[in-house]
């Protein structure tokens, strides 16, 4: 029997991934629902090949549009349409790709529901990782990492007694400005922050790689992820992006996962766990890849990962209110509003001036997201 999949995010870069696995492994597994944001060009094409049984665009006048062009399968609106996606009752597995907290209440749902869920949307955790958590635990819901660096560390787990971790250790590529001078990045152009030297994303995602902020979020989603105290948790630059991350025990042994850059990895492994299955990336090729590097990051030309670093070790509100506010100035610098340099300097400034508070309920994380939204839109 092929496992059902409601992928929420199906036009963005992981959703692309997804559906070349599931193409993949055809006999294994099989979409039942996709969800985008609001490009239904691609959402269309997506449809007529895979048949879902439901569509959801966030955006709703172009939902109301997709449906006039494909009336045979419903195609649902809003933040009501995505959490019907992630709850629908054929689906056995609700992979989560969308970027930003719009994925907040999808993910709910599909905890609700008690799906076997796959997160690739770290925003998730980060604004809410201990609501989350008890809720996964009330519902018996488990969270299968699907961004590289934490299905690496899952997979360094397994087996391993959680009491003898030493340390997990997050890599990072250094993003598209990792050689750039502090004088150099006062002039990047939000068209070179586009381009990762490894990977293949999304505008949002890859400018969070290019500010290191992508590996600060990522160390709050892994202290949730895996119940790890934050003074447990560091990350190091590996330009490489070959080890994707990797775990030191108490002994001093240290278990790290390889592979080749390819997304599909990843996905496959939370889509098929805990099997494995032939997968579609390139085998590993040692004699290709015969240097591995490995440094610090400096916090002076890259101070977002310091200010994440902050937020995770202060915890309460401060990631989810780091979260927020990073996506508004992402968003400004995208628009030619603010320069790259501005997010770190800004982004600093705000998370200073928050006045913390516990986000044991939703409302609280709600409202503590749009207040730092409101603040960073003028800061």
């Amino acid at each position: 029997m092929r496992k059902k999949i409601s992928l929420l995010g199906s036009t963005g870069s992981v959703g692309n991934s997804t559906l070349r696995v599931v193409r993949h492994l055809p006999d294994t597994l099989e979409v039942v629902a996709l969800a985008a944001k609001s490009n239904i060009d691609l959402l269309y094409d997506q449809a007529l090949e895979f048949s879902p049984k439901l569509v959801a665009v966030f955006d709703k006048e172009k939902a109301l549009l997709l449906q006039k062009r494909m009336p045979h399968i419903p195609v649902l609106g809003g933040m009501e349409g995505l959490q019907a996606v992630a709850s629908l009752s054929e689906a056995d597995f609700v992979l989560l790709a969308m970027t930003g907290s719009v994925g907040l209440l999808p993910a709910v749902a599909a905890i609700e529901a008690r799906k076997q869920i796959g997160i690739a949307n770290k925003e998730i955790l980060v604004c809410a990782g201990e609501w989350i958590r008890a809720l996964c635990t009330q519902k018996g819901v488990d969270l299968l990492p699907v961004d590289s660096e934490h299905c690496a560390i899952h997979q360094c787990l397994q087996g391993q007694d959680k009491k003898a971790v030493r340390r997990l250790i997050l890599t990072a590529s250094g993003g598209a400005f990792r050689d750039k001078s502090l004088e150099e990045l006062q002039q990047v152009s939000a068209q070179e922050a586009q381009s990762h030297p490894n990977w293949q994303m999304g505008a949002k995602i890859t400018v969070d790689c290019s500010t290191l902020m992508n590996k600060g979020l990522e160390m709050i989603e892994a202290r949730f992820l895996f119940d790890i105290e934050p003074e447990r948790i560091e990350a190091v630059i590996h330009p490489q992006s070959l080890v994707h991350s990797c775990v030191e025990f108490v002994d001093g042994s240290v278990l790290a996962q390889l592979a080749e850059p390819d997304m599909a990895l990843p996905i496959q492994y939370a889509l098929t766990f805990p099997k494995r299955l032939p997968g579609p990336s390139a085998p590993y090729n040692f004699l290709k890849h015969g240097t591995l590097t490995f440094y610090p990051h400096d916090p002076v030309r890259f101070p977002c990962l310091n200010i994440s670093l902050h937020a995770l070790r202060a915890g309460k509100s401060y990631p989810c209110f780091l979260n927020a506010a990073n996506e508004v100035l992402v968003e400004r610098f995208l628009q030619g509003k603010i320069s790259w340099v501005a997010i770190g300097e800004k982004l600093d400034k705000l998370i200073s001036s928050h006045q913390p508070e516990n986000v044991l309920a939703l409302d609280a994380i709600l409202s503590v997201d749009q207040r730092a939204r409101d603040l960073a839109a003028f800061a």
